[in-house]
This record gives C-alpha cells, sequence and structure tokens, in this order.
C-alpha cells in the first residue's frame, strides 16, 4: 500500500508496482463455488493492479481507475472488514460489480466476460491476430505454433526480425518441451514481476521458427493476470504476447487507440472496461555470466525504488537518451525510475514521456529543481529538457552508462570501462560507442577506442544495417555486389563526408556484421548480436570464443596482435579489417 506523511517534499511515499495473482485468488477463480469463479479481474490486498490504476494519493479507491465501479454489498463487506484478506483492496471487484469484458471481430460483438472470452478464444483457436487488453496495456496474441498466424503478425506489425514474446501457462511439463530451463532461468520467470526471460529453446519445440528467426532464444513468460489464465486454460498451448504498439512507441491503452491504430494488425479485440491510467510494458531479463540482468524494467517491476549512497542537494529529474528512453526522480537518497517508455519519435512517446515526469513527480510529492539530460541536441528528451526551465544539467552519453556501472559497484573508486553500444555524441563531436573510459563518475577519461568510420544516412544506418557494412567495405576498398538500388547516393555523400557523421560505435559494427551477413543464410544463423545494436551497454571487456560451422570464431571485432579480428580456420572476412581498438595517448 502507498503511505503519505504530512509534509510534501521528499515525503515518505513507496508506489507500488502491479502484482500478478496470487495464490489465494487463483484457488477461489478455479472453485466453481466461488463467487469469483472464473472473473477476469479477480484481486485481493496481495495482487492486482496498482501502479497502473493509481490515479493520485492517497492511495483510496476513490483515487484510482476502479472509482467508477461501486461496490456491490458483498464486495463492501470484504473492503471493509479488517479481518478480510480485501480489506482496503482499492481494484476490488466481482462480476456483479466490477469490469467486464467486450469481444469485437469484424462482423461481431459480444458483451460480457463468458461471451466474450468464448469470442477470443475461438478467434485464437483459428489462427487469428487478437488484440487484448491487459494490466498495464494491450497484447497482440495469436497461437505460437501456427507458423502462418505468426508470419501473418510479423508482416502486418511490419517486424520482420525482432523476437516476439511467447506467454506460457503454469504448466512445467508444457514449458520442458518448449523451452531448456535451468534452475535460475525457472526462478526468473517465477520472479513476482512476471518478467520475460531469454531462455533457450527446447530441441523438436512446436513454437513456430517465427517468433525469433535465427536465434536460440525465446523470450517467454508466465501467465501473471487471472485474463491470462483464462486464455492459456481454453486453449492449452503457449500464446505469442507481444507489445501493442506503432514500433518504438509505449503500449496502446485505450480501446479507441487500439482499433484506430492496430486494426489493420488485429483481426479481433478483446477490450475491458477497466481504465488504464498509465501504461507499463512488460519487463525483460536476461542470464548473463550466470546473473540475472534486467533488460527492460515495466509492468510488476516500476516504478523501480532505489536506495542512493549519497544524498542529493536539491531534486533531481533525468530524462534518459532518445532511444529505449526511461526516466528518473531523485532526492534526498532515494531515486525512482519510470517503466520502459520507449522511442521518442512520436507524439504518443512524447505525450507518455511528459506523463511519466508528471506523474512521478505527483505520486511521489517531489518537484524537481535540476533536470539531467543527454548532451545530444537533437535528442527529444534533451529538447525537453534546455526549454522546461529547471536548471540544466548536461551528461555525455557514455559518461552516463560508465557511470551506471560504477552505481552497481560503489566499492571500486576506479574504473576502466568498455561503453559499447549503437551511438551517443561524444564530447570530441564523433558518434561514440566503442570506447573505453578510465576514471569514476563525474571524472572520466576515453583511453582507447575503436578506429572511426562514417555513416552514410547519420540515423538511418541504425534501421538500415547495409550502410554500415557499405561504408566499411568502401572504406577497405571492397566491392559489395549485393547493394540495394540507392546504394549510389549513400555512397556519393560518404566518400564528401555529407551527413555521415564518424563513430566509433560497436553496435554499428554489429549491425554491419548483420548489414551484409543477413544476405548468406548461413552468416544469418549466427548473428545474435544484431538486435541488440541500438542497446546501450558498458561492458567490461571479457572476450568469448564459439564454434560455427567447425570453425572457432571471436565474438568481438576488435583482435589479433594489431587489433584485426581473426577467424581461425576459414577465409578471411572483410570485417577481419574492421576498425581495430586504438590507444588514445595522454
Amino acid at each position: 500500500m502507498v503511505v503519505a506523511s504530512a509534509a510534501d517534499p521528499g515525503r515518505d511515499v513507496h508506489v507500488p508496482p502491479d502484482q500478478f495473482a496470487c495464490e489465494d485468488c487463483l484457488a477461489e477463480f478455479a472453485d466453481p463455488a466461488n463467487r469469483r469463479y472464473r472473473y477476469p479481474f479477480i484481486n485481493c490486498t496481495q495482487c492486482g493492479p496498482r501502479y497502473t490504476l493509481i490515479q493520485r494519493l492517497p492511495y483510496d479507491r476513490h483515487n484510482t481507475t476502479m472509482a467508477g465501479f461501486e461496490l456491490c454489498p458483498k464486495c463492501r463487506r470484504e473492503y471493509e472488514d479488517p479481518a478480510d484478506r480485501r480489506f482496503h483492496a482499492e481494484p476490488i471487484a466481482c462480476p456483479a460489480c466490477g469490469p467486464q469484458l467486450t469481444f469485437r471481430g469484424a462482423d461481431s460483438k459480444l458483451e460480457g466476460n463468458p461471451a466474450a472470452l468464448a469470442g477470443a478464444v475461438t478467434a485464437l483457436g483459428v489462427g487469428q491476430i487478437v488484440a487484448v487488453k491487459g494490466i498495464g496495456g494491450y497484447h497482440l496474441m495469436c497461437d505460437a505454433t501456427n507458423d502462418e498466424a505468426v508470419a501473418r503478425l510479423r508482416a502486418r506489425k511490419k517486424r520482420p526480425e525482432k523476437p516476439l514474446a511467447v506467454l506460457f501457462p503454469r504448466d512445467r511439463k508444457l514449458l520442458a518441451r518448449h523451452l531448456v530451463l535451468d534452475s535460475l532461468h525457472d526462478r526468473l520467470l517465477h520472479h513476482p514481476a512476471r518478467p520475460i526471460v531469454l531462455v533457450e529453446r527446447a530441441p523438436g519445440s512446436s513454437l513456430s521458427p517465427h517468433i525469433a528467426p535465427g536465434i536460440a532464444e525465446i523470450g517467454a513468460m508466465l501467465a501473471y493476470s487471472p485474463l491470462h489464465h483464462l486464455l492459456l486454460e481454453e486453449l492449452r498451448r503457449p500464446l505469442v504476447a507481444t507489445s501493442a504498439n506503432v514500433s518504438g512507441e509505449p503500449v496502446l491503452t485505450s480501446a479507441a487507440a487500439v482499433e484506430g491504430r492496430l486494426g489493420h494488425v488485429a483481426q479481433s479485440f478483446l477490450h475491458h472496461d477497466r481504465p488504464i491510467e498509465r501504461p507499463a510494458d512488460d519487463p525483460v531479463q536476461r542470464v548473463v555470466a550466470g546473473r540475472a540482468r534486467w533488460i527492460r524494467i515495466g509492468r510488476g517491476c516500476a516504478p523501480l525504488e532505489l536506495d542512493l549512497p549519497f544524498a542529493l542537494p536539491r531534486p533531481t529529474l533525468a530524462v534518459g537518451a532518445h532511444m529505449k528512453n526511461t526516466i528518473a526522480l531523485a532526492w534526498g537518497q532515494r531515486a525512482v525510475v519510470s517503466p520502459h517508455i520507449g522511442e521518442l519519435a512520436s507524439p504518443r512517446s512524447m505525450e507518455t514521456f511528459v506523463q511519466s515526469i508528471r506523474d512521478l513527480q505527483e505520486l511521489y510529492g517531489v518537484r524537481a529543481e535540476r533536470v539531467a539530460y543527454d548532451a545530444h541536441p537533437g535528442y527529444a528528451s534533451a529538447r525537453w529538457a534546455m526549454r522546461c526551465g529547471l536548471e540544466p544539467a548536461k551528461v555525455w552519453h557514455h559518461h552516463a552508462h560508465a557511470s551506471a556501472i560504477a552505481g552497481e559497484y560503489p566499492k571500486s573508486y576506479r574504473w576502466l570501462v568498455f561503453t559499447w553500444d549503437g551511438v551517443g555524441l561524444g564530447e570530441d563531436g564523433d558518434l561514440w560507442g566503442g570506447d573505453a573510459l578510465l576514471g569514476s563518475p563525474g571524472h572520466w577519461r576515453r583511453v582507447a577506442r575503436m578506429r572511426p568510420f562514417r555513416l552514410p544516412g547519420a540515423e538511418m544506418a541504425a534501421r538500415e544495417a547495409w550502410r554500415s557494412a557499405a561504408s566499411l567495405c568502401w572504406e577497405q576498398g571492397i566491392e559489395w555486389e549485393a547493394l540495394p538500388a540507392n546504394a549510389g547516393l549513400a555512397r556519393e555523400a560518404w566518400a564528401k563526408g555529407l551527413n555521415s557523421p564518424r563513430t566509433t560505435a560497436m553496435g554499428r559494427l554489429f549491425g554491419a556484421a548483420h548489414g551484409r551477413g543477413a544476405r548468406r543464410p548461413m552468416a544469418r544463423k549466427h548473428c545474435r548480436g544484431a538486435g541488440l545494436a541500438g542497446s546501450g551497454r558498458a561492458r567490461t571487456g571479457r572476450f568469448r570464443s564459439r564454434r560455427a560451422n567447425g570453425r572457432r570464431v571471436s565474438e568481438s571485432p576488435a583482435r589479433g596482435a594489431r587489433g584485426r579480428a581473426i577467424a581461425r580456420g576459414g577465409n578471411a572476412s572483410p570485417f577481419a579489417r574492421a576498425p581495430s581498438l586504438q590507444r588514445r595517448r595522454p
């Protein structure tokens, strides 16, 4: 629950994240004699939506999106009884007084929970794409074992390669048929946040190969809402459950928006009438070097509340970068991080960005006085920060990455951090992303970097990987016959340095390998880094090797006595002469 003190600045407020359906509620949910039998919105004080329905504090029902649902006498007695586990459970509801489902197909509309659920189950069973409203937004769902349905979803959403998440029931035998689960992955799947967890696909799995083309991992998550349990119980098979959004934008939360903007993707819709106050996408975790790491925070774990090892003199807002944006609010020795917002390239994204800034300040009763923003003047977050009226604090992109690593391990005082990502503006005006920084937060110095190369088309290279590949080929005097038809203009611009900024970005090197290798089936099969080309990461410089087609190949493009990439047991790739790691002299 949320506890608010009388004081405004820095008051001791804790906003709870949304919670998965608890065992007690699921037991009632499965009991035909219980009045909430198979009710899609069952909840109690231990589970159900929180962050996504709170409108203002104090956290009382009339301050949530449940205010419009008047409690029936039975629910009222539970709500007011201190001995009942639903005592002041603000989202409390039942079939008599709570939210209801509505199914809308191409030529039909079914209202009421049983009828609407049956309509959605039938649609999914025959291979349709159904937009299903959940806790923090809509999912686009289809049968994960139906190749035609998954391929149709990819084609309609214009998402040719990026992996799709798969929703599983709590059935260990079914999980074992599709996933290779060790104890750590199993524990992550059952984490209270019920995140998407990247897990190795099991040999012989009947999941469609279109779910994650060319990748051995599946983004798996367990059912976390009562509605998920109903759908999976009826269908008895896994479902694709990818965010219902326009690419890069926050997940959609209203019936009008999802029908209007994704009507060309979904073939039918399963709505409900409990309003979502703010979007919260599914969180993502993966295991790295034997440890669980958050790739994205969201529903179930956000807002993420952190304790700082020092006290800030004034409340500070941090507005993040342009892609994969999140924002944070910090005051005293506390910091709160918002759910994942997305790419700030559309009005919808900017609306959610501004709403998140407003919501965190209002919910926690803290008014920011300073704003930290990325130094790149073209980022929408930076432009907002420079005109918001708060005292500005410009931060270099890769200094922030390095400081984040240092913040995770505060006992160390001096760091050598490999800041490898897509791109970010550097102090010299180049786009960094393949650099080594030495020092500590506030005192970073670049001591090494990848040899720069040009990006024809600038930010277009992030979406069209052939541009990075072509640039590397042109710099090395290598002709690449498979270039697109419009490559001639790009080459002219590259030769003249027009709209072709220099970069050291490791992400663009991975993108280049993907852009060239994707045209060769075997190369594409082993190009796992392509999907991470735009991700921000700080690395510790650990390299690994693996086998591909019987050859030992390096996973790093920086290798050898002169820093060249080496592939042993086969012919040298054009990227064996890719930009090398160069030492920066003091």
